[in-house]
């Protein structure tokens, strides 16, 4: 018995007939990639008077509140800033304007105690002596 000289034969005797079920190969389209030369991210830094309205805020408390002002003023134009550039340094401008608020609160509080201790001491020495 002589066999076929490529191996066996097809055992369904289909060999070289389409698969009936086979889809048709289409090759796909080109995908275009479109890749724009890219800029450097542009670095947003913290806004400094941020950074100035944070530190005014803490010297404040050692310099009698000489700088609790400007740190008020320099935290609500930093807001300003950083609302309209998209800058960083929102906590730190909030965070000096909280200190510049509260150390000024604390030294007119302090102030009018010692002013009103004292007014009351010179009025009640002046208001106790009489004349002879």
């Amino acid at each position: 018995m002589a066999h076929p000289p490529y191996g066996p034969s097809d055992p369904y005797g289909s060999y070289g007939q389409p698969d009936p079920y086979a889809q048709p190969y289409q090759q796909q389209p080109a995908v275009q990639h479109h890749y724009y030369p890219s800029t450097p991210p542009a670095v947003v830094g913290t806004n400094g008077l941020a950074t100035a309205s944070l530190v005014m805020g803490i010297v404040g408390f050692v310099f009698c509140g000489l700088t609790s002002i400007p740190a008020i003023i320099c935290g609500h134009i930093a807001l300003g800033q950083i609302k309209r550039t998209g800058q960083e340094g929102h906590g730190q401008a909030v965070a000096g304007l909280v200190l510049g608020y509260v150390v000024t609160a604390l030294w007119i509080i302090y102030w009018v105690v010692i002013f009103g201790i004292y007014g009351f001491a010179l009025w009640s020495v002046s208001s106790s002596s009489t004349s002879y």
